[in-house]
């Protein structure tokens, strides 16, 4: 079953965060990248997925593509491919009003200058935010991926086209504990998300809204109870899943690294990358992100 949609890209729209974010797995086993082209396998619905994202100067044509018996209403797709593409891309983000109020800040707004149309690129399901967060944690970006390919793997949901999928909370508890194990997880980082799938299948989460910090804030304080979790995965994940630009990621290393470079120093500590950005709330992650664009 398919659904396309095409959308006009914003003047200046930063195309690189995007590919950039879905191509961290060189091996691509569920994200595929090639030129102005970006793939990505996930489930919807229950069903194996794959979203096509067609980038040309001013514009991105969507394509879905949904394996499994079933049909949906045309209208009804269309609608969903609409909301997921925009979501993914950031599109919804009010990058222009954080823009005008910060270009002119000695130290950020050389970096705004430089990448004005950078928006945060989101995952497209939840799940998959709050699980990329717990798996990151207190590791490498290079040894969080291998990890999250070979979960990937060991959940065996794989797409029509090829590429395997993000499995839903439904298949990792049906995953061979053995194999998750093996996938790389520390027994506490296994167990977190463990509770987070049943969580999300017994609909223990609170529901949330994007635009309502109050239900972003509520998840926050639920998600803190998983097993190991602080508050970096909380705002990582609130980040990347629900979209929030408040998220302070103050005790991320890269943030950390290229804020010091950015002020000319050789070490910043988290309490006082955590001063720093206070001055730019609500737009904390934001700023994250144009202090990541500095190592591109």
């Amino acid at each position: 079953m398919y659904a396309e949609y095409r959308l006009r890209l914003p003047a200046g729209y930063d195309q690189s965060a995007f590919v950039d974010f879905h191509g961290r797995d060189r091996q691509s086993v569920a994200e595929r990248i090639a030129s102005g082209r970006v793939g990505k396998g996930f489930v919807w619905r229950g069903r194996p997925a794959l979203m096509e994202w067609f980038f040309t100067a001013h514009q991105a044509r969507v394509r879905l593509a949904l394996d499994g018996a079933g049909e949906i209403a045309p209208a009804k797709l269309k609608a969903e491919l609409k909301r997921l593409s925009r979501h993914a891309l950031g599109l919804d983000q009010p990058v222009q009003t954080f823009n005008a109020a910060w270009c002119s800040h000695p130290k950020l707004g050389p970096l705004i200058a430089r990448r004005p149309g950078l928006c945060i690129p989101q995952t497209l399901t939840p799940f998959e935010a709050i699980a990329w967060a717990i798996i990151g944690q207190q590791i490498s970006v290079t040894a969080a991926t291998a990890i999250r390919r070979r979960l990937i793997l060991a959940c065996e949901v794989k797409h029509s086209s090829g590429l395997w999928c993000f499995p839903a909370p439904a298949h990792l508890l049906q995953a061979d504990t053995e194999a998750l194990m093996a996938a790389g997880l520390s027994r506490g980082k296994w167990r977190a998300l463990v509770a987070l799938a049943q969580w999300f299948e017994a609909g223990q989460l609170p529901e949330v809204r994007t635009s309502e910090s109050e239900s972003l804030e509520a998840l926050g304080e639920c998600l803190l109870a998983l097993p190991g979790v602080g508050p970096w995965t909380v705002n990582y994940a609130l980040l990347r899943g629900f979209g929030w630009l408040d998220a302070s990621l103050h005790g991320d290393v890269a943030v950390r690294r290229n804020l010091a470079r950015l002020l000319g120093r050789d070490d910043i500590s988290q309490a006082d990358t955590e001063r720093w950005l206070r001055a730019f709330t609500p737009w904390r992650a934001l700023v994250a992100a144009h202090l990541w664009a500095m190592s591109t």
